[in-house]
């Protein structure tokens, strides 16, 4: 008998040590970095058809060589907007990647032009820099709404056509403009140093098909079909699978920097920043530590209901760009637990950053130098 009610002394124990943890941190075991891959056009809708060549395959091709070499990754789950020849409405696309809470989303393409010389990839970020050749790629990327069915009702009466609507589109992804922006220069390096490919640069415009995603996303150009050399590159078993490679490594590489709380130059994360030693003291004098948490070339309210609950929100203009910042100390423990919880709240790339007398510093300089506390 009594070795009945230790038993279930003990179940119950565990029962109330399981109630007390918290369900995001058991949640957050299981979690894997999801990427969502979008082969441009399908079914009856080839893309464009330079040289013969159709885009709707090769983007279908490298998609899923990309996919299939990220899978080997275990901690990474690859969602396919389309495995074979279907056509996919654009909206449909970004629903996709919003359902599966993707921390990536990128749609891959192959361009042309009427000019048979140009050559080159590009990656695109959402943007409303609309240069006559930027309108001209977006134009032809976003008239594919028209072979959908409803498209007034889906897209509210947006115009290809119509420099105005490619403005007004895209909002509500700016806030990962910048995330997007990393990932895309990434992408264009390895094409550069790794598929030994020429690089247009990145590019920014309104395009549908990252319209609507709530995550860091970029449309992939793989190059011109309407040039006959690299159309014939592209076309070719080697050259999807040299492209595809260069992808994953960006994503990969990209990931890896989430993974240990390192940004880009462009974010002003500093890689060599160090932790504080356990037990120090965690004051910095004359130093005000901010979580950066998004970027946007919108003018956001600094209020609760626009950054996910987050309160104590700061905003700094950056050139044609917003960044937003959680929280306002000089507790470095502290800025690393408003870091924690700016994460949870849905803000994975949050990182830390350091001010004096309102001008942002290095993060390591202040960590290192003792003077500070």
């Amino acid at each position: 008998m009594q070795t009945k009610v230790n038993y279930i002394i003990v179940f119950w124990l565990f029962l109330f040590i399981g109630y007390l943890t918290p369900m995001n941190y058991l949640h957050g075991q299981n979690d894997k970095f999801v990427v969502v891959l979008d082969a441009g056009h399908g079914g009856g809708d080839p893309g464009n058809v330079g040289n013969g060549h159709k885009e709707k395959h090769i983007a279908l091709k490298v998609a899923l060589q990309v996919g299939k070499e990220l899978e080997k990754n275990p901690d990474i789950k690859v969602i396919y907007t389309r495995k074979t020849d279907v056509f996919i409405e654009l909206y449909k696309r970004a629903d996709i990647a919003n359902k599966a809470d993707a921390d990536l989303f990128v749609s891959i393409h192959c361009n042309s032009v009427g000019n048979p010389n140009p050559h080159g990839t590009e990656t695109w970020v959402l943007g409303e820099r609309n240069t006559s050749r930027n309108f001209e790629v977006a134009k032809r990327e976003n008239e594919v709404i028209f072979l959908e069915e409803n498209y007034e009702e889906n897209y509210a009466g947006f115009d290809p056509s119509s420099p105005e609507s490619t403005i007004a589109i895209g909002i509500e992804q700016e806030v990962y403009v910048e995330q997007s922006i990393i990932l895309a220069r990434k992408i264009e390096d390895n094409f550069i140093k790794r598929a030994k490919r020429k690089s247009r640069g990145l590019k920014q415009e309104s395009l549908l098909v990252i319209r609507n995603t709530y995550m860091p996303s970029v449309l992939v150009e793989l190059g011109f079909l309407t040039n006959k050399r690299e159309g014939a590159y592209l076309n070719s078993g080697k050259g999807q699978s040299t492209m595809a490679k260069a992808i994953r490594d960006a994503i990969l590489d990209y990931k890896k920097e989430l993974d240990l709380n390192v940004g880009a130059n462009i974010l002003g994360v500093d890689s060599n920043a160090s932790e504080a030693s356990e037990g120090a003291s965690t004051i910095y004098k004359d130093i005000t530590f901010k979580v950066q948490i998004a970027a946007s070339s919108k003018n956001l309210q600094t209020k609760a209901y626009n950054f996910k609950g987050l309160n104590t929100i700061s905003k700094q203009s950056a050139g044609n760009l917003y960044k937003y910042y959680y929280g306002n100390t000089s507790d470095y423990n502290e800025i690393k637990r408003l870091q924690q919880q700016a994460r949870e709240k849905g803000y994975p790339s949050s990182f830390v950053v350091a001010f004096k007398n309102g001008e942002q510093i290095s993060l390591s300089e202040v960590l290192q130098n003792d003077a500070n506390k």
